[in-house]
């Protein structure tokens, strides 16, 4: 979610991890789901005191997560899924272990402004090693090459799209992706998008060319998505981001 990681750790470490064979079943989300209808605002505001208190269900989802490893022989959406909540959960984790935190930008290991804490190496699936850097960039993005997916990562922080309050699940993935898009860009927060001019996310800048790729430019991906489309002669600029927690 930041954009140093395109100097050091874009696709570092990714490939020999994301090609490694499945082990196991999918596993169930209910758990995920369950802490996210209890403790996520219909606003996107996460209750980070109550996920603390239930620390205990949260590592339980997480053993299910590290029990197992996604690969070929599961279903596409079975595999995106349990990563965008791989992602989610984990990053709640983080600021779990570290609570009380005003940003996530403030945990940090290694060395200082070349490590974030988007760098940190501590999810463990079935042996495989992996920090957020490398879900996010060298699975998530790299072998599903879904723009939808931004929309759907949380990084705990008030300008990232809200986090969904609900797991993502196979069955209804891309009606999910397609409307947590939509909350995103019409959210008007984080997105404010009118006839003459839209003022976009920075994650539209930073990963310009996700959104290029899937529809041309940003302006046809937008519009894809708005509920009021931005002219053929809009101009587009972008907002600050807010790394502040994203905490009710």
């Amino acid at each position: 979610m930041f954009k140093s990681f395109f100097l050091a750790a874009l696709f570092v470490s990714t490939l020999s991890c994301a090609q490694v064979p499945a082990q196991g079943p999918p596993v169930s989300h209910a758990i995920w789901d369950g802490l996210l209808q209890k403790h996520v605002g219909a606003d996107g505001l996460v209750n980070y005191k109550g996920f603390v208190q239930d620390s205990a269900l949260l590592n339980k989802y997480l053993g299910l997560l590290s029990s197992t490893h996604p690969g070929g022989n599961w279903p596409r959406d079975e595999q995106m899924a349990f990563w965008i909540n791989a992602y989610n959960a984990f990053t709640v984790k983080l600021i779990v272990d570290n609570y009380p935190v005003s940003s996530i930008k403030d945990i940090k290991n290694g060395i200082p402004f070349v490590n974030t804490v988007w760098d940190i190496t501590f999810i463990n699936l079935m042996g495989n090693q992996y920090d957020l850097n490398n879900i996010e960039h060298g699975i998530l993005r790299k072998q599903f090459k879904d723009p939808r997916i931004h929309a759907a990562l949380n990084c705990a922080s008030w300008s990232c799209p809200a986090l969904r309050e609900e797991a993502y699940v196979a069955s209804r993935l891309d009606s999910q992706l397609d409307d947590a898009m939509r909350r995103f860009v019409n959210d008007p927060i984080r997105n404010r998008v009118s006839v003459d001019k839209a003022e976009l996310s920075q994650i539209f800048n930073w990963y310009g060319g996700d959104f290029r790729e899937e529809a041309g430019s940003v302006q046809d991906f937008i519009n894809r998505f708005a509920k009021v489309k931005l002219g053929v002669k809009g101009s587009i600029s972008y907002l600050e981001y807010d790394w502040r927690l994203n905490t009710r």
